[in-house]
């Protein structure tokens, strides 16, 4: 079983490094990990955010474990020589077009929400994002009119197969939780969202078990701060995925917490191969600090398990310990807490 650790920038080292830790305490047989630079790092070191020998080390792993990419130091390099092209050039290598990111709300954490604890205990959905496509992928420039006014554009489309292969993805996540795939979209605007729904519908067809419905981003939007507990799997394009899924990690109190999976259709002899990362970047101004909470990074390293290799059971083991630590009061500062990087790792490991 091999993996590819990414660590990259920022706060990536300090998390992945705990997240190895809880990896190293269930001692499975077989596992190999292998690291290398991505990122800012990787371009600072080899000239390119994603250096060739990472991108084969990436190809020839079963799975890839990915930390964050992100250094202000950066910023003014041209678009695709920084660190955050890297994540999209190794989704566009790998195939990954499926991302799912499930936000549960976890016990004793309700006070933390922004919403009411009430409102807040109900949350368990799964949004399942569209990664190859939509406007980060299409074409974009900026240029300058006639009239000497500069006009920035990003050219949004989906193929109906690219809409076909992750609503069946979508359909097969709500097969296996609640039955119910809420398709979010903005069809009475967009030509590429009146797609989109046109695909869905076509797929349900397949999928007579599952309760199907459809709902506007922004009324989706609305709802996540409303009525959360409604959503059971979400099923979206890329930028509407993108901005749900943060507004939910909030809602669930951190985006430290929330892990994600990014999948496509090449299979391993183990499971499906993915890349697994936490949802929040890298986070500069908390690097070396030791404040970063690493939970997120160590429950991507149970989805890529669970996904993978099909380990579910040493899977459900890291995410109860990370709820028993949570439980027990094992808190980083973003969760008002006093607990550093290194203390939550060690707490969790010790509950495995």
């Amino acid at each position: 079983m091999k993996i590819a650790v990414l660590p990259g920038d920022g706060i990536g080292p300090e998390i992945m490094a705990e997240a190895r830790k809880v990896l190293d305490g269930l001692d499975l047989p077989g596992l190999t990990l292998w690291e290398a630079d991505v990122g800012g790092i990787g371009y600072k070191r080899h000239g390119h955010p994603l250096p060739p020998e990472t991108l084969e080390m990436a190809k020839g792993a079963d799975a890839v474990l990915f930390g964050a990419v992100g250094d202000p130091s950066c910023d003014s390099l041209e678009r695709h020589l920084r660190p955050e092209q890297a994540i999209l050039g190794l989704r566009s290598a790998l195939g990954l077009f499926a991302n799912l990111r499930p936000a549960t709300m976890f016990p004793g954490l309700e006070d933390l929400s922004a919403l009411r604890p009430e409102i807040a205990r109900k949350i368990d959905l799964l949004i399942v994002r569209e990664l190859n496509g939509d406007v980060y992928f299409g074409e974009k420039a900026i240029r300058t009119l006639d009239d000497g006014r500069r006009q920035g554009f990003d050219f949004m489309s989906y193929a109906e197969d690219e809409v076909r292969r992750i609503a069946h993805v979508g359909f097969k996540a709500a097969q296996g939780r609640k039955g119910r795939l809420c398709s979010v979209d903005k069809a009475n605007v967009l030509e590429t969202s009146q797609l989109w729904r046109d695909v869905v519908i076509e797929v349900s067809a397949e999928y007579p078990e599952v309760e199907l419905t459809h709902m506007y981003v922004d009324n989706a939007a609305m709802q996540l701060v409303r009525d959360p507990g409604q959503f059971d799997t979400v099923v979206t394009g890329n930028l509407f995925g993108d901005i749900l899924s943060d507004q939910a990690s909030m809602c669930v109190g951190s985006i430290g917490l929330l892990a994600s999976a990014s999948l496509g259709e090449t299979r391993t002899e183990f499971g499906t191969k993915g890349l697994y990362e936490p949802i929040h970047g890298s986070a500069p101004d908390i690097a070396g600090t030791g404040k970063a909470n690493p939970m997120a990074m160590i429950l991507s390293a149970a989805m890529m398990l669970r996904h993978s290799f099909g380990r579910e059971a040493e899977a459900q083991r890291i995410e109860a310990a990370v709820a028993q630590a949570l439980a027990d009061g094992v808190k980083g500062a973003d969760l008002g807490g006093s607990s550093g990087t290194a203390e939550v790792g060690e707490a969790v490991l010790a509950r495995l």
